[in-house]
């Protein structure tokens, strides 16, 4: 049995066109999903959202915006040997990074296999996680409301 904490984050990735950033699983080809990784040691959410997206796609940002949303959820059986023994659910942080057209994004090895832009409707219809795709789901939403917050 390993020793994950069961407490992570989900990082949504975009840009102003409203298109996100979706990788693919290295363990599980086929399973697409934002930024996720739990917390390590004793670091916070944000430090965890933004290392998580340094480490997976080579971002280096700002901790990324904390979206007040968590999800709790059963951990997927072929997973739960990562968590401590007993360890049936965990509670999931969602933040939100924006980033620019031409950002790089240079995955990690052996994490992930691929990577693509979509619009976030698909990118919602791909991902094999039900909380990612309702988190894609409130793009237009949390977009809207940071321009509002931004001026523009």
């Amino acid at each position: 049995m390993g020793n994950k904490q069961p407490l992570s984050v989900l990082v949504v990735i975009y840009r102003l066109d409203g298109h996100v950033l979706l990788l693919e699983r290295a363990d599980r080809p086929g399973f697409w999903q934002s930024v996720t990784g739990s917390l390590e040691g004793d670091e916070t959410f944000a430090q965890a959202a933004a290392r998580e997206v340094a480490e997976e796609t080579g971002i280096l940002s700002p901790p990324p915006d904390d979206w007040d949303r968590v999800n709790r959820y059963e951990i997927y059986p072929h997973w739960r040997h990562r968590y401590p023994p007993g360890v049936t659910h965990n509670e999931e942080h969602v933040f939100g990074l924006e980033v620019g057209r031409d950002i790089a994004v240079r995955l990690a090895p052996g994490e992930h296999l691929d990577w693509c832009w979509l619009p976030w409707r698909d990118a919602a219809e791909r991902v094999f996680s039900p909380s990612n795709a309702e988190a894609l789901r409130q793009l237009p939403e949390r977009m809207a409301g940071r321009m509002r917050a931004c001026g523009r």
